[in-house]
């Protein structure tokens, strides 16, 4: 029951957001170049749960490139209206476009002279009619049995916000050297612009076996360089698949005779992998993308030359995946 009911949310939240590949269209087209062409910031606002969703696009964007702020509406109208400037672009965020407080400082937006577009489920709230953009994010049903909680509407939101920054990264041409210098930490960055062969471990570093060496080996190896993975080559040392400690647990857990099996009835055939030339920013996109920790680094013809791992990448202990 627990895990039909996770199940059916994700399907509600998912079925919200490809419902909105149905309505991108000139407006969305006629955002992006308001945007691109704006001499100041985007300011994004918006209440509740639509304003925690607002600060996380105004931290996507901002670290890719385009300059913006997010504007709590309440203070807005006791002094922070004071941010806002005739060069900025007003971006409100409301599922229903019926939010008081939103609504009552469009009217201060637009005296200041700021064009609004507004992210909304309803395209004939009062929000929507004072805006000169209008993006529809409506999704049928709320993932809530209640219909109240905000759950599929804010996710229909914030991958709406998740567009346009994506948009916004090709439409400015921002590329991983931008990616360094709005990265000032300096650490990340420098990993992020390198190449994969600058930081990969090579030689005695990289675990392996080969595709006749027995579990024992394997777990050895796996043991011995604490990578948590081994891989298994063929005599010419091309990649023929790779063993992680997660599959060796997963064994047990089956009641397998592990140490009676070969590394080719255990080994994931055909793993990812990762060219030498390939940019460090790439292997962690594919890493966190997958949920992986390592990526074996191939040439053309699949024969091995290094090992990647996620602290490679991050530096250990420095830093984890986005999380949230």
């Amino acid at each position: 029951m627990i895990i039909q009911e996770a199940i059916n949310v994700l399907k509600i939240e998912a079925e919200g957001i490809l419902k909105l590949t149905e309505r991108i269209d000139d407006n969305f087209s006629k955002m992006v170049e308001i945007i691109c062409n704006s001499s100041g910031r985007l300011v994004v606002a918006g209440i509740g749960k639509s304003g925690i969703v607002g600060r996380k696009i105004v931290a996507t964007l901002n670290s890719t490139g385009t300059r913006s702020v997010f504007l709590h509406p309440v203070e807005a109208m006791h002094g922070d209206l004071g941010i806002v400037s005739r060069d900025d672009v007003f971006l409100a965020l409301s599922s229903s476009g019926k939010t008081d407080e939103l609504n009552m400082l469009i009217p201060s937006i637009r005296k200041i002279g700021c064009i609004v577009i507004a992210f909304t489920g309803d395209k004939n709230s009062p929000l929507a009619k004072q805006s000169d953009i209008v993006i529809d994010v409506g999704v049928e049903r709320e993932a809530c049995p209640l219909g109240l909680a905000p759950t599929a509407s804010t996710t229909a939101l914030l991958a709406m916000g998740d567009a346009l920054a994506v948009v916004l990264i090709n439409k400015k041409h921002f590329n991983s050297s931008d990616f360094k210098k709005v990265h000032p930490g300096g650490i990340l960055g420098r990993r992020l612009v390198g190449k994969v062969k600058d930081i990969m471990l090579t030689g005695e570093a990289i675990p392996y076996v080969f595709a006749e060496s027995s579990m024992e080996d394997a777990i050895n190896k796996i043991e011995r360089l604490e990578l948590g993975v081994t891989f298994i080559l063929k005599s010419d040392f091309t990649l023929a698949g790779i063993i992680t400690d997660g599959d060796i647990r997963r064994c047990i857990v089956k009641k397998k005779p592990i140490y009676e099996l070969k590394v080719e009835d255990v080994m994931t055939k055909n793993p990812r992998t990762i060219s030498l030339d390939s940019p460090a920013y790439d292997a962690l996109n594919m890493m966190e993308l997958h949920q992986i920790t390592v990526l074996p680094i191939t040439d053309s013809s699949n024969k091995v030359h290094g090992i990647l791992h996620l602290h490679d990448i991050l530096g250990k202990g420095e830093f984890k995946f986005n999380g949230g």
